[in-house]
C-alpha cells in the first residue's frame, strides 16, 4: 500500500487535537492529535511520523509510522513502519511490521475466502517487535 499523496487526503496538522469521533469518505492523513474512534470505512488512515493516536480505527487501510494506542480494523492493510509504536490489536487481510517497529498486542490475520464462508481467521499473538 503506498502512501496516497497529500492533495488526494484529508490532513490533519501538527498542531491540530481532535477528541471525540472521527468519520470521513476520503483518505485521512493525520500528524496531530486524535484520541476518541476513527471510522473510515472504505477510506485509508495513514498516522504520520508526528502523529499521536490514541483511538480504536476501522479503515480499508492503515499506515503507522507514529504512534498508535487503540485497536486497528483493517479491512485491507495494517502497515507498521520502522517508526511505528502501536499498542493495541490489529484486524486485517494483510499485515507489515517493518524491522525497528514496536508493536504490544494481538494480530488476527483474516482470511478473504474464508472470512465470507465461515468467519474463521488465523491468530498469532505478538508481545513487541524491535
Amino acid at each position: 500500500m503506498e502512501t496516497p499523496r497529500m492533495s488526494d487526503m484529508a490532513h490533519i496538522g501538527k498542531s491540530v487535537i481532535v477528541k471525540g469521533e472521527l468519520s470521513g469518505s476520503e483518505d485521512l492523513y493525520v500528524d496531530g492529535q486524535v484520541e476518541g474512534t476513527i471510522e473510515l470505512q472504505g477510506n485509508s488512515l495513514t498516522v504520520g511520523p508526528n502523529g499521536q493516536v490514541k483511538a480504536n480505527v476501522n479503515a480499508k487501510g492503515v499506515v503507522v509510522q507514529g504512534k498508535l494506542e487503540g485497536n486497528i480494523r483493517a479491512t485491507e492493510r495494517a502497515a507498521l513502519t520502522k517508526s511505528a509504536v502501536v499498542v493495541g490489536d490489529i484486524v486485517a487481510l494483510r499485515v507489515l511490521i517493518e524491522d525497528g517497529a514496536y508493536f504490544k498486542g494481538r494480530v488476527d490475520v483474516q482470511r478473504e475466502s474464508s472470512q465470507a464462508v465461515t468467519g474463521k481467521s488465523t491468530s498469532v499473538s505478538v508481545a513487541a517487535v524491535s
